[in-house]
């Protein structure tokens, strides 16, 4: 495998969840806002406005922004390193800090193991992928190792 080579990769079980949960949870925030409409209550002054319905929309537009947040994970790798974008931040790693690619049985998600004994989760590689999941591992090791080879076949500066 060539170090040259470039990879990205997302997961997609956890995207399709989570596009299909926005979308529903807007539905119900619209339907919930029809709903909105007349008298607060028995013995409670004040009524529904539109206003009121168009907040309980706008809430629900927020909460399928929020729930898309989790499509965000995403690890992309070339010959510089591995570029990790988790649900809030992200890491450049570059090859030479990283020890090894994890995917420990039982795991969610794969971890990247790192020269000074920091661990960071690798949310794109998820469990629920099963076989893409493994293939994403593997190419990942692949890569980490041809890195490897190209930096011990390379003779040292200043010799």
């Amino acid at each position: 495998m060539s170090v040259n080579q470039s990879v990205v990769f997302r997961p997609r079980r956890l995207r399709v969840v989570c596009w299909v949960s926005a979308v529903v949870i807007v539905i119900v925030f619209t339907l919930i806002s029809f709903g909105l409409h007349g008298s607060l209550g028995e013995g409670v002054p004040g009524t529904f406005q539109r206003g009121d319905q168009a907040a309980m929309i706008g809430l629900g537009v927020l909460a399928a922004l929020a729930v898309l947040m989790f499509t965000r994970p995403r690890i992309s790798a070339d010959d510089r390193g591995l570029h990790v974008r988790n649900v809030l931040g992200g890491y450049d790693l570059p090859w030479e800090i990283i020890r090894a690619v994890r995917f420990s049985r039982g795991a969610p998600w794969a971890s990247i193991e790192l020269t000074d004994d920091d661990v960071v989760s690798v949310l794109a590689v998820q469990a629920a992928d099963k076989e893409y999941a493994v293939e994403a591992v593997r190419t990942l090791r692949a890569m980490l190792e041809s890195h490897r080879l190209s930096q011990r076949s390379t003779p040292a500066n200043g010799g």
